[in-house]
């Protein structure tokens, strides 16, 4: 799994990011928010979020780790997928959308194209109590650093079931129903067991 990427800027647009690092070309899709931040710069540096599916495998590109935080903290909400999550975040700014989740508004986050009025319901729902309030400074809590570590191992842990050739729905309903403490390793095994 990759943590971040760091080189010369080599294409950017306000959907995607080309970085130069090494000699190798590595396509990141990013927000309007981490577009606007990098337009300018010839350097970067993007924290990564990798989302392998059967098809394809793509790496998602955040110019802060609070921004790619709150993305995984989408990813784990039922119905939200990774194209809906940097929707969220090219629409409104970490901060926005935090204070929205911690306010209970799920009006504002409608808003955002694609998102139904129950889908924002359960964003609202599901993450009202993992985020803090971003006037206080904090942007996430700890909670919501800790879920989003606990959503990237179960995210490898899917991965692996399904490169053994379990179904990737099926992995997903198995793991996502176990323990949120467990490290990938027993992640797998207990999920193999209930496969």
């Amino acid at each position: 799994m990759y943590e971040y990427i760091s080189g010369k800027l080599a294409t950017v647009t306000p959907a995607s990011a080309v970085i130069d690092c090494g000699g190798v070309g590595y396509m990141l899709e990013i927000t309007l928010g981490t577009f606007s931040a990098i337009q300018t710069l010839g350097e970067v540096r993007l924290w990564v979020h990798e989302v392998i599916r059967e098809d394809a495998h793509l790496l998602f590109g955040f110019y802060t780790t609070q921004e790619r935080s709150l993305f995984r903290l989408l990813l784990g909400v039922s119905g939200v997928g990774a194209a809906t999550a940097r929707m969220m975040l090219s629409s409104l700014s970490v901060e926005e959308l935090t204070q929205a989740i911690a306010g209970g508004d799920a009006k504002t986050v409608q808003r955002v194209k694609g998102v139904g009025a129950k889908t924002a319901q359960r964003i609202v729902l599901e993450l009202q109590d993992k985020v803090s309030d971003p006037s206080a400074g904090a942007g996430l809590s700890a909670a919501a650093a800790n879920m989003a570590g606990a959503n990237a191992k179960k995210d490898e842990a899917v991965s692996a079931l399904a490169m053994l050739g379990f179904p990737k729905a099926a992995a997903e309903k198995v793991v996502y129903g176990l323990d949120s403490g467990l490290t990938v390793e027993e992640l797998i095994k207990e999920a193999l067991k209930r496969l």
